[in-house]
Protein backbone atom coordinates (compact mmCIF):
# COMPACT_ATOMS: atom_id res chain seq x y z
CA UNK A 1 0.00 0.00 0.00
CA UNK A 2 2.73 2.48 1.17
CA UNK A 3 4.43 1.38 -2.69
CA UNK A 4 1.68 2.27 -4.19
CA UNK A 5 1.39 5.82 -2.27
CA UNK A 6 4.79 7.12 -3.30
CA UNK A 7 4.51 5.97 -6.91
CA UNK A 8 1.39 7.69 -7.57
CA UNK A 9 3.15 10.80 -5.22
CA UNK A 10 6.14 10.37 -7.98
CA UNK A 11 3.86 11.18 -10.44
CA UNK A 12 1.95 14.20 -9.32
CA UNK A 13 5.09 15.77 -8.27
CA UNK A 14 6.31 14.65 -11.65
CA UNK A 15 3.09 16.04 -13.72
CA UNK A 16 3.51 19.41 -11.15
CA UNK A 17 7.25 19.39 -12.40
CA UNK A 18 5.39 19.59 -16.42
CA UNK A 19 2.70 22.04 -16.23
CA UNK A 20 5.23 24.49 -13.48
CA UNK A 21 8.22 24.14 -16.51
CA UNK A 22 5.33 24.77 -19.75
CA UNK A 23 3.62 27.45 -17.58
CA UNK A 24 6.86 29.16 -17.07
CA UNK A 25 8.02 29.13 -21.04
CA UNK A 26 4.66 30.64 -21.94
CA UNK A 27 5.22 33.09 -19.78
CA UNK A 28 8.81 34.16 -20.65
CA UNK A 29 7.46 34.37 -24.52
CA UNK A 30 5.60 37.34 -24.57
CA UNK A 31 8.23 38.89 -22.06
CA UNK A 32 10.72 38.79 -24.98
CA UNK A 33 9.53 39.56 -28.12
CA UNK A 34 13.11 40.06 -29.72
CA UNK A 35 13.59 36.41 -29.72
CA UNK A 36 10.72 35.38 -31.64
CA UNK A 37 11.16 37.98 -34.35
CA UNK A 38 7.60 39.24 -34.41
CA UNK A 39 8.99 42.87 -34.63
CA UNK A 40 10.92 42.29 -37.48
CA UNK A 41 8.23 43.22 -39.67
CA UNK A 42 7.65 46.68 -38.19
CA UNK A 43 11.29 47.49 -38.72
CA UNK A 44 11.21 47.03 -42.23
CA UNK A 45 7.53 48.99 -42.64
CA UNK A 46 9.13 52.01 -40.61
CA UNK A 47 12.38 51.68 -43.25
CA UNK A 48 10.05 51.39 -46.16
CA UNK A 49 7.80 54.63 -45.42
CA UNK A 50 11.35 56.43 -44.30
CA UNK A 51 12.81 55.59 -47.68
CA UNK A 52 9.19 56.46 -49.51
CA UNK A 53 10.06 59.63 -48.25
CA UNK A 54 13.30 60.48 -48.80
CA UNK A 55 12.56 59.72 -52.40
CA UNK A 56 9.52 62.07 -52.32
CA UNK A 57 11.46 65.08 -51.01
CA UNK A 58 14.71 64.03 -53.48
CA UNK A 59 12.00 64.07 -56.75
CA UNK A 60 9.81 67.33 -55.20
CA UNK A 61 13.56 68.85 -54.39
CA UNK A 62 14.63 67.94 -58.56
CA UNK A 63 11.59 69.27 -59.49
CA UNK A 64 12.32 72.91 -57.95
CA UNK A 65 15.80 73.04 -59.58
CA UNK A 66 14.76 71.93 -62.74
CA UNK A 67 12.62 75.11 -62.90
CA UNK A 68 15.39 77.32 -61.66
CA UNK A 69 17.29 76.36 -64.15
CA UNK A 70 14.90 76.65 -67.03
CA UNK A 71 14.44 80.34 -65.54
CA UNK A 72 18.25 81.26 -65.41
CA UNK A 73 18.41 79.93 -69.23
CA UNK A 74 15.87 81.92 -70.66
CA UNK A 75 17.19 83.72 -73.24
CA UNK A 76 17.56 87.52 -72.70
CA UNK A 77 17.60 90.90 -75.41
CA UNK A 78 20.81 91.69 -77.16
CA UNK A 79 21.88 93.15 -80.20
CA UNK A 80 21.48 90.39 -82.32
CA UNK A 81 17.97 89.58 -81.15
CA UNK A 82 15.18 89.28 -83.27
CA UNK A 83 13.26 92.04 -82.98
CA UNK A 84 15.61 94.35 -81.48
CA UNK A 85 14.40 98.09 -82.47
CA UNK A 86 17.22 100.39 -83.83
CA UNK A 87 18.66 102.95 -82.10
CA UNK A 88 20.94 105.33 -83.70
CA UNK A 89 24.12 103.46 -81.92
CA UNK A 90 23.36 100.48 -83.97
CA UNK A 91 23.77 102.08 -86.99
CA UNK A 92 26.32 103.50 -89.51
CA UNK A 93 25.30 106.60 -91.51
CA UNK A 94 26.57 107.96 -94.71
CA UNK A 95 25.33 111.18 -96.46
CA UNK A 96 25.84 112.00 -100.51
CA UNK A 97 24.65 114.57 -102.15
CA UNK A 98 22.13 113.40 -105.46
CA UNK A 99 21.75 115.75 -108.14
CA UNK A 100 18.65 114.29 -110.18
CA UNK A 101 15.89 114.52 -110.58
CA UNK A 102 16.38 117.30 -107.55
CA UNK A 103 19.26 117.91 -105.68
CA UNK A 104 19.00 116.75 -102.17
CA UNK A 105 20.99 114.82 -99.71
CA UNK A 106 20.38 111.23 -99.19
CA UNK A 107 20.79 109.44 -96.15
CA UNK A 108 22.21 105.65 -95.93
CA UNK A 109 21.59 103.93 -92.69
CA UNK A 110 23.36 100.54 -92.56
CA UNK A 111 23.29 98.52 -89.13
CA UNK A 112 26.63 97.93 -87.62
CA UNK A 113 28.56 94.00 -87.89
CA UNK A 114 26.75 91.90 -85.96
CA UNK A 115 23.16 93.52 -85.20
CA UNK A 116 19.75 93.09 -86.52
CA UNK A 117 17.11 95.28 -85.87
CA UNK A 118 14.44 97.26 -86.62
CA UNK A 119 13.53 100.75 -87.82
CA UNK A 120 10.16 101.12 -86.25
CA UNK A 121 10.01 105.19 -86.04
CA UNK A 122 8.90 105.92 -89.79
CA UNK A 123 10.82 109.04 -89.20
CA UNK A 124 14.52 109.58 -88.99
CA UNK A 125 15.11 112.65 -86.62
CA UNK A 126 17.23 115.62 -88.54
CA UNK A 127 18.86 118.45 -87.08
CA UNK A 128 21.92 120.90 -88.39
CA UNK A 129 23.07 122.87 -85.08
CA UNK A 130 21.59 123.07 -81.82
CA UNK A 131 19.18 125.48 -82.91
CA UNK A 132 15.09 125.08 -83.48
CA UNK A 133 15.12 126.70 -86.82
CA UNK A 134 17.81 124.00 -87.42
CA UNK A 135 15.24 121.11 -87.28
CA UNK A 136 14.13 119.13 -90.48
CA UNK A 137 10.32 119.04 -90.92
CA UNK A 138 9.11 115.72 -91.95
CA UNK A 139 7.31 115.19 -95.42
CA UNK A 140 5.51 112.25 -95.10
CA UNK A 141 7.07 110.92 -98.09
CA UNK A 142 8.13 106.96 -98.56
CA UNK A 143 7.63 104.96 -96.01
CA UNK A 144 7.70 101.40 -94.58
CA UNK A 145 7.09 100.94 -91.03
CA UNK A 146 8.96 98.38 -89.74
CA UNK A 147 12.30 97.84 -91.82
CA UNK A 148 14.75 95.51 -90.96
CA UNK A 149 18.32 96.34 -90.97
CA UNK A 150 20.89 93.32 -90.66
CA UNK A 151 24.21 92.51 -92.69
CA UNK A 152 23.89 94.28 -96.39
CA UNK A 153 20.31 95.73 -96.15
CA UNK A 154 19.72 99.70 -96.25
CA UNK A 155 17.50 102.29 -95.34
CA UNK A 156 17.18 105.68 -96.91
CA UNK A 157 15.66 108.98 -96.55
CA UNK A 158 16.11 112.02 -98.09
CA UNK A 159 16.62 115.59 -97.12
CA UNK A 160 16.12 119.06 -98.57
CA UNK A 161 18.10 121.60 -96.90
CA UNK A 162 16.67 124.44 -98.29
CA UNK A 163 13.03 125.02 -99.15
CA UNK A 164 13.03 128.94 -99.34
CA UNK A 165 13.89 131.32 -101.81
CA UNK A 166 16.76 134.42 -101.50
CA UNK A 167 19.48 134.28 -99.25
CA UNK A 168 18.52 133.42 -96.52
CA UNK A 169 19.92 130.81 -94.09
CA UNK A 170 23.22 129.20 -92.30
CA UNK A 171 25.90 126.97 -93.41
CA UNK A 172 26.59 123.50 -91.54
CA UNK A 173 29.50 121.23 -92.38
CA UNK A 174 27.46 118.73 -90.49
CA UNK A 175 24.18 116.89 -89.60
CA UNK A 176 23.27 115.47 -86.09
CA UNK A 177 20.50 112.32 -87.10
CA UNK A 178 18.79 109.84 -85.11
CA UNK A 179 16.36 107.30 -85.17
CA UNK A 180 14.13 109.16 -82.94
CA UNK A 181 13.18 112.18 -81.15
CA UNK A 182 14.23 111.28 -77.60
CA UNK A 183 17.58 108.99 -78.43
CA UNK A 184 20.22 109.87 -76.16
CA UNK A 185 22.92 109.24 -78.59
CA UNK A 186 21.97 110.97 -82.19
CA UNK A 187 24.99 111.01 -84.77
CA UNK A 188 26.78 113.36 -86.29
CA UNK A 189 27.89 113.29 -89.80
CA UNK A 190 30.16 114.88 -92.06
CA UNK A 191 27.99 116.43 -94.99
CA UNK A 192 29.93 115.91 -98.41
CA UNK A 193 30.22 120.08 -98.67
CA UNK A 194 28.96 123.23 -96.69
CA UNK A 195 25.64 123.40 -97.70
CA UNK A 196 23.25 126.65 -96.71
CA UNK A 197 20.54 125.55 -94.66
CA UNK A 198 16.67 127.13 -94.28
CA UNK A 199 13.92 125.59 -93.09
CA UNK A 200 15.02 122.01 -94.36
CA UNK A 201 12.99 118.84 -94.28
CA UNK A 202 13.61 115.17 -94.48
CA UNK A 203 11.37 112.38 -95.91
CA UNK A 204 10.50 109.23 -93.92
CA UNK A 205 12.80 105.73 -94.18
CA UNK A 206 12.35 103.21 -97.44
CA UNK A 207 14.62 100.57 -98.82
CA UNK A 208 13.78 102.42 -102.58
CA UNK A 209 16.02 105.96 -103.04
CA UNK A 210 13.32 106.87 -105.37
CA UNK A 211 11.14 106.98 -103.22
CA UNK A 212 12.94 109.44 -100.74
CA UNK A 213 13.21 112.61 -103.01
CA UNK A 214 11.97 115.31 -100.80
CA UNK A 215 9.59 117.60 -102.18
CA UNK A 216 7.32 120.38 -100.59
CA UNK A 217 3.72 119.35 -100.63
Amino acid sequence: MRSRLATRSARLVLAAAVVTALAATTACGPEDPSETGAAAPSTSTSSSASASAEGTESGKGGGENGTAKGGTEAPTGDKSGYGQSCGTNDLDFTVTWEAQPISHYLVTAKAKSGITCYLDVNTPSVSFGSGADGVASPVGQGGEDPIKLSGASVAYAGINVKTTEGEGGKQFENVIIATSEDDPNPAEVELPDAPTVDKPIVTNWSTKRDEVIPRIV
